[in-house]
């Protein structure tokens, strides 16, 4: 399906950027610029914690930051939490059987264990149904159909105001973000979506709210988007990533010398970067702790020195995730060559997901000798800075259920069962990189990588290639041309 941006005017166009790498994604890219320099005026709406601090980053009269109104859509869900948590619940994990649903059924399996006492006695028919969901079309239309009930009168002012040509979502409303989807389905305007995250398609199933287009990384999401969650061919749009175009042309990246110097790395040792990952389904500990006796163990041919990046679930208001955050502070103050690195917060509820460490996580990945997490995004990010990768799941002996006091109703996965997830099988088979589920495994896999960086070269370039399409930094530009095409109804 072709489309062209040279009709008309495309007016006002609305960004919703409720998550910190949905800023990235829209500006810090060659996105909004493209909309700019068409005649677009851009309206973000973002964390209303957070606005004036966007305003004061990216001022430009044809850019306005408004909020979200986040405690206004939390006050309406609460009036009807139970139906509308169950019908979340259902429209992610009703794709359809023609796609890999192993991301689908662990989630089940999480509420499963995890249901409240409140919920328990639903769960038989909200799996009957989900049965009917994943083997019908008809029934998850009218899924999606049915969530539209829900739909706050909250952004009526702000449409009347701006008037958009087109609403872009950083999700087909799997996030608050349905509610402004669905209200602007309501009043008639036109809706799109983009895809953020590298396993969204296959994990977060059918959308939230009526949208009437959405933007893919590959043709493998493009498929997934069509078989799974039933979009129009003619519906899904391939863009690219634009995140990525910054490492495609190494605009953040330090010098080695710099990064080192910013760490205390000892520019002598060989440095492995491991990437923390899977937090909410598994402790990263045992991972971290197996690589940090293998740095003393001086049993890899050459030194070595690890620097660990914590994930933003780390920093979640959980105690299990916090305690873990803070052993891994203490295996660094403990050995000398162990050192931490924590993302960078941006504030309200975006938390520590944000475009604002750029150039540490381009950095930690470029100047590393092996890279190293639990099957993260960070393997694709990885693969485009073309460093050795390895997938560490070692598994956790009590995983998060139980911890020295009592047991704690918390659902655990064993990582070296999560192989079959859709990413994580492409990742496999790809061959771009080695998976590791015991000590010795590991020190294999790293010594080997030490040995010859250049293995499997061939293999991260293809899955990059497969996996994020355009390769030339050019992700930002395709996009926004696609948005303006979108925003001027000049599909043909």
């Amino acid at each position: 399906m072709a489309l062209d941006s040279s009709s008309s005017s495309p007016g006002t166009i609305v960004l919703c950027a409720d998550h910190g790498l949905a800023l990235v994604y829209f500006l810090q890219t060659d996105v909004v610029p493209t909309l700019r320099q068409a005649g677009a005026s851009i309206v973000i709406l973002t964390d209303d914690g957070i606005v004036e601090r966007v305003r004061g980053m990216f001022p430009h009269p044809s850019l306005k930051v408004e909020g979200l109104r986040l405690p206004r859509l939390r006050e309406y869900e609460r009036k009807s939490y139970d139906a509308q948590w169950w019908l979340g619940f259902l429209r992610r994990v009703g794709g359809s059987r023609r796609i890999n649903t192993r991301a689908m059924d662990s989630y089940v399996h999480q509420v499963l264990v995890e249901a409240s006492p409140r919920q328990a006695p639903v769960l038989p028919l909200a799996l009957l149904l989900r049965f009917f969901l994943q083997r019908s079309a008809s029934c998850r239309a009218a899924l999606v159909r049915a969530q539209q009930r829900y739909t706050p009168q909250i952004y009526a002012d702000l449409f009347e105001r701006y008037r958009p040509s087109l609403i872009v979502a950083s999700t087909p409303g799997w996030r608050l973000d349905r509610y402004l989807l669905r209200e602007a389905a309501r009043a008639g305007l036109r809706t799109a979506s983009i895809v953020l995250g590298w396993d969204n398609p296959s994990s977060y199933s059918l959308p939230g709210a009526p949208v009437q287009d959405i933007l893919s990384w590959s043709e493998i999401q493009r498929q997934e988007l069509i078989l799974g969650s039933d979009w129009a061919q003619d519906r899904v749009h391939l863009g690219g990533i634009p995140i990525y175009d910054g490492y495609f042309r190494q605009e953040w990246v330090l010098t080695r010398e710099e990064y080192f110097r910013l760490h205390g790395l000892d520019p002598d040792r060989k440095l492995l970067s491991y990437a923390c990952s899977f937090v909410s389904f598994s402790p990263n500990y045992q991972n971290v702790e197996a690589l940090v006796d293998l740095v003393n163990s001086q049993s890899l041919g050459q030194p070595c020195q690890l620097i660990v990046r914590l994930h933003p679930n780390h920093f979640w208001d959980n105690w299990l995730f916090a305690d873990e955050r803070e052993r891994i502070r203490r295996l660094a103050r403990d050995h000398p060559h162990v050192h931490v690195v924590e993302p960078v917060p941006i504030g309200g509820e975006l938390g520590y997901y944000s475009g604002e460490d750029m150039a540490e996580k381009a950095s930690m990945m470029a100047h590393a000798d092996v890279f190293l997490t639990v099957y993260s995004t960070m393997v694709v990010e990885a693969a485009i800075h073309d460093r050795p990768i390895v997938s560490v799941c070692i598994d956790a002996p009590r995983g998060w259920g139980y911890t020295r006091r009592f047991y704690l109703r918390k659902y655990s996965l064993d990582l070296s069962k999560i192989g079959d997830w859709p990413t994580h099988d492409r990742f496999r088979r790809s061959g771009a990189g080695r998976v590791v589920t015991d000590r010795r495994q590991l020190a294999e896999a790293v010594a080997d990588y030490l040995q010859d960086p250049g293995k499997d070269r061939d293999a991260r370039q293809a899955f990059v290639e497969r996996e994020v399409t355009f390769t030339d930094g050019s992700a930002g530009k395709r996009t926004g041309d696609i948005l303006l095409s979108l925003a001027q109804g000049s599909q043909t």
